[in-house]
Order: C-alpha cells, then sequence, then structure tokens
C-alpha cells in the first residue's frame, strides 16, 4: 500500500515565516477558510530577487501574513521579481493582482488559467443562475440543495484580488531561468484546464501544485460551465507527464506536506480512480443519477461547500464511464439525467 514519505514529518511552518525545504527553496504556508484549512506557497531565491509561486487567498489575514514575509525577506537589494500562478483557483490565484500592484511585479501564468481568472473575476453569476440551476437538478439535486446553488454563484469576485490586465505567458516545455537553474513547466489537465506544475532537473524539485497531492486525490469535476465535458480522462492522461522524472524527487504539493514517492503516488492515484470507476459503475446497475452515484462514492455527509466538489466528482466518474462506453445517459422529461449500465 503507498505510503508518503514525508520529508519534515508534518511539521509546518508558521504563519508569516518560512521552512527551507532546498537550497534557495522556502516553503509557507497560508489560511483557507474552509474544511481544507491550508495552501502551501513557494518563495524561490532568484539572483538578486525572489519569485514566489501561488499567492493564498484574498483574506485580511493573508496580507497580512505577506507583509511580514516582505519585511523580512523582500529589500531594495533582493526585491520580488515575480510571480508565478499554478492555475486560476483562488487559493493559488488571490492575492496575485494585490501582490503585483504592491511589490510593481509582473504575474506569470498559463494563458487558460489567466483567462478564467479573468473571466470569473468579472463575473457576478446573475446571467447564468438558470443554467446552473438546471445543470444541478440534472445530476439529481432535490428542491433544498437546488437552493444552495443561489448561495454558490457569483462567489469567485469575493475572494480574488483584481487580476491583472497582463500577464507573462507560460506553457508546457518552457523553460524558466530562476536563481541561475531551469525551472520547465509541465502542465497538467483535469484538475484545472492549464495547471503548471514546475520542474528542476538540477534540484530534483517538483512544484506540484494541485496536481499531485500526496494524501487525497485533487479535485476532479464536472462544472456547469462545460455540462459534457470528461476531465478525468484529462487528468488520468496528464499524469504520464511525470512518469519520467526521477525516483527520488521531491514533491512540493499545494496540501498537506512535502514528500517522496512520486512514482507511486501517481500509481496510487490512478488505482484510485479505477476503483470509483468500478464503484460508479456498480451504482449505475439501475438507473441512476449524478447524486445517487455520489452517495456511492461517498459514505458521508457534506457541508454546502463540500457538496459541490462531491458532486463534480460523480459527474466525472459517470462521464469517463459514459464515454469508454460502459453506462448509458437517459434524460426524462424534467431535464434529469440518468445513468445506466451497458453490459
Amino acid at each position: 500500500m503507498y505510503k508518503p514519505e514525508y520529508l519534515f514529518g508534518t511539521d509546518v511552518p508558521e504563519l508569516g515565516t518560512t521552512l527551507n525545504v532546498a537550497p534557495g527553496v522556502y516553503w509557507l504556508r497560508m489560511p483557507l477558510p474552509f474544511q481544507l484549512n491550508h495552501i502551501n506557497l513557494w518563495l524561490l531565491e532568484d539572483g538578486d530577487g525572489w519569485t514566489v509561486v501561488d499567492t493564498g487567498i484574498a483574506r485580511d489575514e493573508v496580507k497580512e501574513a505577506w507583509k511580514i514575509l516582505a519585511a523580512t525577506y523582500f529589500s531594495r537589494d533582493k526585491p520580488l521579481k515575480r510571480i508565478i500562478v499554478t492555475h486560476y483557483h483562488p487559493d493559488h490565484v488571490g492575492l496575485a493582482g494585490w501582490m503585483c500592484e504592491e511589490f510593481g511585479v509582473m504575474l506569470s501564468m498559463p494563458l487558460t488559467e489567466w483567462s478564467f481568472a479573468k473571466m470569473f473575476s468579472l463575473d457576478t453569476g446573475q446571467a447564468k443562475r438558470d443554467d446552473f440551476t438546471a445543470f444541478y437538478r440534472g445530476a439529481g439535486f432535490d428542491a433544498a440543495m437546488t437552493k444552495e446553488v443561489n448561495g454558490r454563484i457569483g462567489r469567485y469576485p469575493n475572494v480574488v484580488s483584481p487580476i491583472p490586465n497582463s500577464f507573462v505567458r507560460i506553457g508546457e516545455g518552457d523553460e524558466l531561468s530562476i536563481g541561475g537553474r531551469n525551472w520547465r513547466v509541465i502542465i497538467g489537465t483535469g484538475h484545472a484546464p492549464e495547471h503548471a506544475c514546475l520542474y528542476c532537473d538540477e534540484a530534483k524539485i517538483l512544484i506540484s501544485g494541485d496536481q499531485i497531492l500526496p494524501r487525497i486525490s485533487p479535485n476532479v469535476s464536472v462544472w456547469p460551465q462545460e455540462p459534457t465535458a470528461n476531465p478525468l480522462a484529462l487528468f488520468l492522461s496528464s499524469l504520464d507527464k511525470f512518469r519520467n522524472l526521477p525516483a527520488n524527487t521531491l514533491v512540493l504539493p499545494s496540501h498537506d506536506w512535502p514528500f517522496h514517492g512520486l512514482l507511486q503516488r501517481l500509481d496510487d492515484l490512478r488505482l484510485h480512480h479505477q476503483e470509483r470507476l468500478e464503484k460508479s459503475w456498480q451504482a449505475c446497475a439501475t438507473s441512476a443519477t449524478g447524486f445517487d452515484v455520489l452517495k456511492a462514492l461517498f459514505n458521508r455527509e457534506f457541508d454546502a461547500h463540500q457538496l459541490f466538489f462531491a458532486i463534480g466528482e460523480a459527474l466525472a466518474h459517470v462521464h469517463h464511464l459514459e464515454a469508454s462506453g460502459r453506462v448509458s445517459r437517459h434524460r426524462d422529461r424534467s431535464g434529469v439525467d440518468y445513468f445506466k449500465q451497458i453490459t
């Protein structure tokens, strides 16, 4: 059974401080206002300055922590030079706009991720309310759960600072020189459309963001904006991009702890989703909604925040089964989708 090797045990840097995890690489941790209560960020020595990878969510306590860190690390002789963001989710890009303005630097991120961040930051969600409601009703939500949809729409602008109007694009295979070392961009998919991971061959370090986590699988969901998507196929395929990295690669994930055991973790993630696919298929022995599959996959109660990630995961698995020819889909007159095994 896979068990990650945590290099620093379960020790974590205190808010406003760092932990040196490798020459020129510093780990910092910021709070999040939900059950997954933290995000790991990375500070890289960059010659006569610093590069930051990911920024945390836009909240006052995170801003204050960055001000403390800036007073400790950034100076006239060694300023912050660049901000790299792995993907558009608010815990990663949330303070990027504020930091770019505060420290006079440019934002670097993949084009698709910047575009999503910019779009969602300007979208209050009012125009898409009917589409979202229909999507979740179609997944099998009852009237009470469907009411929760209204509370989820248009929240993104509240948890990000204004997204910069200009940025530096990074993409698959780009080599970024940071502190005299090359970091290669590896793009993962499925969790986000164009998630940037950074690999330094000289140091054998992978900044994996959310794409590869040591203990949990990153959320792979179908969302209302792309209701027929098959993100699980994209996620599983993109895992193969990391298989040629050395077995002793130090993985720096966005959640939990730095770890060794990358190749075993890739196998474990694939096995995890294979098992989930089989459970989802079994749940479709009789016609099942997305919510029926959710109940088969997760034997626990969810708060409103978690519920939307869980239904997205359930739909990702049945959509993969449908694309693989293992289940069929039927939509009834009320707009609810039912999935049934093809045997």
